[in-house]
């Protein structure tokens, strides 16, 4: 057996190996006479193994679980901002087919700023007057902010959003498979130490058999 016991095992789509099932201690151990030990120590390293990725994965589901609605809720605001925007467009297209007159006074009422609350932090809101406009800055993190033109950043913003809702499907199914995972090296360690403490017993008994055998 080598050193460590997923080195030669087969993994998942992200590399994940998957749990050697111990079927026959005493073949998988070395004989009869093999010590335990070392069976047992690797066996609880692969253990750890899987118990680090399973933590690392729970907190990069948690951070993904938080993350996409932030961009959601980004993506719906930006959405909404070219709409309006291509609605005057629009409007202002058939004003001018009708009365240029009409055209110039229906696009001043719609140049009318929009208003609304933008949060501060989770509980504080501020009120905002957003003037007409074709460029939004999104924060792109480690405090870089840039800017865009709506179209651009409502492609930006799709494709980070199906990104992270990939990574949170991948991670979710990596989840699972770890938790199948921890359970199969945990029945090892079961039935490794159940074997042990059984031939134990067996040579125990064996030994008396026979210095029974020897006084009489």
């Amino acid at each position: 057996m080598s050193a460590d016991i997923l080195a030669s095992v087969e993994k998942n789509a992200r590399g994940i190996p998957k749990a050697p099932f111990v079927a026959n201690v005493e073949e998988y151990i070395g004989g009869s006479d093999a010590d335990v030990e070392p069976t047992l120590r690797k066996i609880q390293d692969a253990l750890a193994k899987y118990r680090y990725m399973d933590s690392n994965l729970q907190q990069r589901r948690r951070g993904l679980e938080d993350k996409i609605p932030d961009i959601k809720k980004t993506l719906a605001m930006v959405e909404f901002l070219q709409e309006r925007r291509e609605g005057k467009k629009k409007a202002s297209a058939d004003d001018d087919l009708e009365d240029l007159e009409d055209d110039l006074e229906g696009e001043g009422n719609d140049k009318k700023p929009l208003t609304t609350t933008f949060e501060l932090n989770d509980t504080l809101y501020a009120e905002a007057t957003l003037e007409d406009t074709d460029t939004v800055y999104l924060w792109l993190g480690a405090n870089v902010m840039l800017s865009y033109k709506l179209p651009a950043a409502i492609s930006l913003l799709q494709s980070k959003l199906e990104v992270a809702e990939s990574s949170l499907q991948n991670t979710t199914e990596d989840l699972e498979f770890l938790r199948e995972q921890i359970t199969v090296m945990e029945v090892n360690t079961a039935r490794v130490y159940n074997w042990d403490v059984k031939r134990r017993r067996e040579r125990r008994m064996k030994d008396a058999a026979e210095g029974k055998s020897a006084s009489s």
